[in-house]
């Protein structure tokens, strides 16, 4: 797999990196995270609160043998405490966060640190600052945020440049591109995708809401069976694509992201093994200018409702 730069930073990752967060158990992180290494994934996406800490205890101790040859990123911003017990971006609580995390991940620096979320309590200015003396202390090379506005982006990358932000964004989802988006490539800050799939719906697995779990149900308003069948066209033109190229309309999704967004590195989660394989090997899928000038129009005319998530989520994704 080719490697990419975030933005016009000197952080070098996989086109295709691995969000780790659905690994729950040992087990399958050593089967998953091997999956992706051998497709050639150099950049791994954990954080303190997947599993209230767990997450990156595993993946720290599968990583740990290639440490020299991946990047690993990981996010602070909450209590974590058995669960999530409110936001902290605090500076003296992101520098405790940091400690915890190198010694989970097993490492002597963290290659990428996200604010997770924003905190309303505490000024952008001095979480970026905390950040900054982490990566002047060496225990952090990079600094991103996750699920913010262009104002916030460009406080905290006058404090500390900002390496990338963490969003969704996918064929399905593409609200980012209204704003988000010229911000970061005008101040050189890379993007890293997550559900660049459309939480599975772009792989054409998902036709009903019967196929989806009650927990994603609960959580995302758009798997409800109207708003499933009236976007089923963007699935029916992915699949078509995917026909032609002799790949799955999961590799097609992907392949758009880092075709047409080349600081951008998407991060596909998964818990089976072949799945990471296919998802990695979209690197090698070629769209060619037909395919993405379909692409773009058919999703322009498919995008979900810009209420992503639950009320009590939404509130705390506005903030």
């Amino acid at each position: 797999m080719h490697q990419r730069f975030l933005g016009r930073s000197d952080l070098q990752v996989s086109d295709i990196g691995f969000g780790c967060m659905s690994l729950t158990s040992l087990d399958q992180a050593k089967a998953v995270i091997p999956a992706a290494l051998d497709a050639g994934v150099t950049f791994f996406d954990t954080a303190e609160v997947y599993g209230a800490w767990e997450n990156e205890k595993m993946v720290g101790e599968v990583l740990t043998p290639v440490r020299d040859r991946v990047k690993i990123a990981t996010k602070y911003g909450f209590n974590v405490n058995n669960g999530l017990d409110g936001l902290n971006s605090r500076p003296d609580h992101i520098k405790e966060v940091v400690d915890g995390s190198l010694q989970r991940l097993r490492v002597d620096h963290i290659d990428l640190l996200y604010q997770h979320r924003l905190d309303p309590a505490v000024p952008i200015e001095e979480s970026a600052g905390a950040v900054k003396e982490l990566i002047d202390a060496g225990k952090v090379g990079h600094f991103g945020l996750s699920e913010v506005g262009v104002e916030i982006i460009r406080r905290a990358h006058a404090v500390q440049p900002v390496t990338a932000l963490q969003s969704e964004y996918s064929l399905w989802w593409r609200e980012p591109e209204n704003e988000i988006l010229p911000a970061l490539e005008e101040l050189g800050i890379g993007f890293v995708p997550f559900s660049p799939l459309g939480k599975g719906f772009l792989t054409g697995k998902l036709t009903s809401p019967d196929q989806v779990d009650d927990r994603r149900k609960g959580m995302f308003p758009r798997f409800q069976d109207a708003t499933m069948k009236q976007h089923q066209g963007l699935v029916d033109v992915v699949t078509e694509v995917a026909d032609k190229h002799h790949c799955t309309p999961g590799q097609v999704a992907l392949a758009w992201i880092i075709t047409t967004r080349s600081y951008a590195a998407p991060i596909p989660g998964t818990s089976k093994p072949e799945r990471a394989a296919e998802n990695s090997n979209a690197a090698s899928v070629e769209l060619d200018a037909d395919d993405l000038a379909r692409l773009d129009e058919t999703s322009r005319q498919f995008q979900v409702d810009s209420v992503r998530y639950a009320p009590q989520m939404q509130q705390m994704i506005n903030r």
